[in-house]
């Protein structure tokens, strides 16, 4: 290949026409897969929301957040890794292909939603990393949980893994401005803005700890009261029909 000549350029034999086709045919079932499993795991987490919205009258979600890789991202992680192009090697070695991020008020809304997601019979919990109790280095906090849940499809089950991420609006903040400090500075961040955010990620667990106290004394005086909406009528029908005789 001469020097100025483009890869593109190059004709491929009939063989390999065909095995890319199948290689590409493969990486889109893949990541349609993923995008099937993050719709199944937004249908549970939307019915525990509205659930504790009823029983509770508290939501501990704030926000939810979700995205699969593109075929051109999966890709690079492929190549850095030196993973084969396998499809069940990339599977089983690539846990982030899927993920959804859940933004709550308080720290322990975050173990909360954990527990009821995980407690569901048919997740199964891959991995769990706290970061919360233990955080990194440079005081980035949140829970991972590399979850496996099945995909139905026309050829049958299939387990799907996703990434969730959980984490407080104070950490969500604090994780996204070191996420644009490290983009801009091409992650040859400046010892003096990596001290700076280290001492902003103990500010935000300070105010995280402080407003869990006072929505605690705050949460605990008030009564728990159904979201539903029954009208008068309503509950004269049900008290009719709660002293129906046979």
């Amino acid at each position: 290949m001469s020097r100025h000549q483009h890869p593109s350029s190059l004709a491929l034999s009939p063989g390999q026409v065909a095995s890319v086709r199948a290689l590409r045919q493969d990486f889109s079932q893949l990541i349609m897969e993923h995008r099937f499993v993050i719709n199944e795991l937004l249908t549970k987490i939307s019915i525990l929301r509205e659930e504790s919205e009823h029983a509770h009258s508290y939501n501990p979600i704030e926000h939810i957040t979700s995205r699969v890789k593109s075929p051109r991202s999966l890709l690079e992680k492929v190549n850095r890794r030196g993973l084969p192009l396998d499809i069940e090697v990339i599977r089983a070695n690539i846990t982030d292909i899927a993920g959804i991020r859940i933004t709550c008020s308080f720290i322990a809304d975050t173990y909360q939603v954990l527990e009821m997601l995980t407690a569901q019979d048919d997740v199964r919990v891959v991995e769990i990393k706290d970061y919360i109790a233990d955080p990194k280095p440079n005081g980035y906090k949140s829970l991972h949980a590399i979850l496996e849940v099945p995909v139905f499809l026309s050829q049958g089950r299939t387990p799907v893994i996703c990434e969730v991420q959980i984490r407080t609006i104070a950490m969500d903040f604090w994780a996204s401005l070191e996420h644009k400090i490290h983009y801009k500075f091409a992650g040859e961040v400046p010892d003096r803005l990596v001290d700076e955010l280290t001492q902003a990620a103990e500010v935000a667990g300070q105010l995280d700890r402080k407003m869990e106290q006072l929505h605690a004394e705050v949460h605990d005086s008030e009564p728990n009261t159904a979201s539903e909406d029954f009208d008068d009528e309503a509950l004269r029908i049900l008290w009719e029909l709660s002293n129906r005789t046979e």
